[in-house]
């Protein structure tokens, strides 16, 4: 199922992903280590899950990796939620932003796959 063309979620996640690690690097540098890795985790998972999508083996395949992909999202999203309501930890409206919109995107490629 691997296309050449311009891929807006593959895209998305990869910027997506650089973002989280240098967040993640800014947590970490004020002593947050726990949720940093956390998001670390689940920020980048985003991105790789969607990428193996890309060579699924069949439509199920690519549906079972890309709800992969929405469920690391949701658990990323979860995660900032942590950090905006935290008094101590650095502003993120961005990444919620951005996890917001990714989270729509798979959204809409799993319900429109299924059809």
């Amino acid at each position: 199922m691997q296309n050449d063309k311009p891929n807006i979620i593959v895209e998305k996640t990869l910027e997506f992903a650089i973002l989280i690690i240098e967040y993640a690097e800014l947590l970490e540098s004020k002593r947050k280590y726990v949720i940093a890795n956390q998001l670390l985790k689940s920020g980048t998972s985003i991105g790789a899950n969607v990428r193996e999508a890309q060579n699924a083996e069949s439509k199920t395949d690519f549906i079972h990796k890309m709800k992969i992909a929405a469920k690391e999202a949701e658990e990323t999203e979860y995660w900032l939620l942590l950090c905006q309501l935290s008094k101590s930890y650095p502003d993120c409206q961005d990444l919620q932003n951005t996890i917001a919109d990714i989270l729509k995107i798979l959204s809409k490629i799993i319900s429109s796959s299924k059809k």
